[in-house]
């Protein structure tokens, strides 16, 4: 599932082109993906002019003149690609289209369809369920290690696990949690509520640093990832342990090899004598 470098990457692909932009037609090519589409969903958009492009956690938020938000989920298998001028064929599983008075045209194809979209009133948004309870954002200055402790206070769950929740810190996902685990030289197996204090310290920054070297190499291409330009992400070639298992621990003279478990029924990348 694409994390929150994956979608941070995909909405800056879409504020390149679309905000001041009108939306000319929308072309809802099925009635649902993972949820129903809203109803006269491509009626709604056309005509509508682009404010701004957002992301909140795995979110992206665009939003419109008049007061509406279209709201997109990436699911597992999620793309927003870029193009310009008619397709000479629709590509296949291109499920939504939706074309610019620029004559770009913004494609939203999801093979596996676990992505959703749906049009939100903007003064709603931050009640709605999908965004009520989220937690801060990790990029954000209301993310730091007094609020992490706090956040984790009492929890008797392994650190791992609270920080996949995402009312403890939105966005993140089993990539990123695990490669700034690492980095922190924190186990992922140690209980949530004792990553408090210096712990907290060393996290917030791998975690910041994590993102934002994911960011800046367009995320990790796994399977499905693409930038909205159609270009591969290649965060993953950077990864520290996350899919190395039996591999060297890097930068640790440990002499251990890079360990998998599962938590919570999700493969944990980690080394056992540096992650304490």
């Amino acid at each position: 599932m694409p994390e929150l470098p994956e979608v941070e990457t995909v909405c800056r692909g879409l504020s390149a082109v679309m905000p001041g932009r009108r939306i000319l037609r929308a072309d809802a090519r099925r009635p649902d993906l993972r949820f129903p589409l809203p109803e006269r969903f491509a009626a709604r958009l056309a005509g509508r002019i682009v404010e701004s492009v957002s992301r909140r956690a795995k979110y992206i938020r665009v939003f419109l003149d008049d007061g509406q938000v279209l709201v997109a989920h990436l699911g597992m298998s999620g793309r927003m690609l870029i193009g310009r001028g008619d397709p000479p064929v629709p590509a296949a599983h291109e499920h939504v289209l939706i074309e610019l008075d620029s004559g770009d045209r913004i494609a939203f194809a999801d093979p596996r369809r676990f992505g959703f979209m749906d049009l939100i009133p903007a003064d709603g948004l931050d009640s709605h369920p999908w965004f009520a309870q989220l937690g801060p954002e990790p990029l954000g200055n209301a993310f730091d290690a007094a609020t992490l402790s706090a956040a984790l206070h009492g929890r008797r769950t392994p650190i791992k696990a609270a920080l996949l929740d995402q009312r403890v810190v939105a966005g993140l996902g089993n990539i990123y949690v695990c490669e700034s685990l690492f980095r922190a030289a924190i186990s992922p197996r140690r209980l949530a509520a004792s990553v408090a204090g210096a712990r907290a310290e060393r996290l917030v920054p791998a975690i910041r640093d994590v993102l934002n070297e994911a960011i800046e190499a367009g995320g990790s291409t796994l399977r499905d990832h693409k930038r909205p330009t159609g270009e591969l992400g290649y965060f993953q070639h950077s990864f520290r342990v996350y899919g190395r298992e039996g591999e060297p621990c890097p930068g640790c003279d440990c002499g251990k090899a890079v360990q998998r478990i599962v938590q919570s029924g999700r493969s944990t990348f980690y080394c056992p004598v540096r992650q304490r």
